[in-house]
């Protein structure tokens, strides 16, 4: 049964690329290209839309290296990556560009699936990952907002705690919008209403 999922296999090299094609299409994908010039590989890829790439660097030198791990940084994509030789900073600086599977002489036609799933299931893993890191940042962020807000009621307004919160819930309730836009709302006017350094109100 033919995999739905699109694969863009680049490489300077067409008999490598070749390879890794074969490999592919004998594990059942069949949403194969190939792309062997690095002019213009973005705009490729957007143009492309694959699911994953499959890089080959056959000398990959430091900067063929640092143009793909900017290709990885932008596409926000799987990428698995083989090259003949590497040393531990490129190692360390694929990791750090978002590269899935990086994998140092090991192009064979039988390993080119299970680098691949690995590289997916990889890819996935650091997205979620990251995803969840950046909603815990975002409601941190929130909590933050509306804990002033809730301060400021409670020293404008001589709530309790509690009271403050469920002012702005209600409010947000009232105006169909987040409590945290309320809080910010919030927020905003009494840095307008603050007074300007030194304690003196403007002429």
């Amino acid at each position: 049964m033919a995999s739905t999922l699109s694969i863009l296999v680049v490489d300077e090299n067409r008999a490598r690329a070749a390879i890794i094609e074969d490999g592919l299409r004998e594990a059942g994908h069949a949403h194969v290209a190939v792309v062997t010039e690095m002019t213009g590989l973005v705009r490729e890829i957007e143009r492309l839309k694959p699911d994953v790439i499959v890089v080959d660097i056959e000398n990959p030198g430091r900067d063929s290296l640092e143009q793909f791990f900017e290709v990885s940084r932008s596409v926000q994509r799987p990428i698995a990556m083989f090259v003949d030789r590497s040393d531990s900073a490129s190692i360390q600086a694929a990791v750090e560009a978002g590269v899935s599977a990086y994998v140092v002489d090991g192009l064979k036609k039988e390993r080119v699936k299970p680098i691949l799933d690995m590289a997916i299931s990889r890819f996935n893993t650091f997205s979620r990952l990251t995803r969840e890191l950046a909603e815990a940042r975002s409601e941190l962020a929130d909590r933050k907002v509306i804990d002033r807000a809730k301060g400021i009621l409670m020293s404008h307004r001589g709530l309790k705690e509690e009271e403050a919160y469920a002012l702005l819930r209600q409010t947000a309730m009232n105006e169909k919008r987040k409590m945290v836009e309320i809080a910010r709302s919030v927020v905003t006017a009494a840095s307008l209403f603050a007074k300007p350094a030194g304690g003196r109100e403007d002429p």
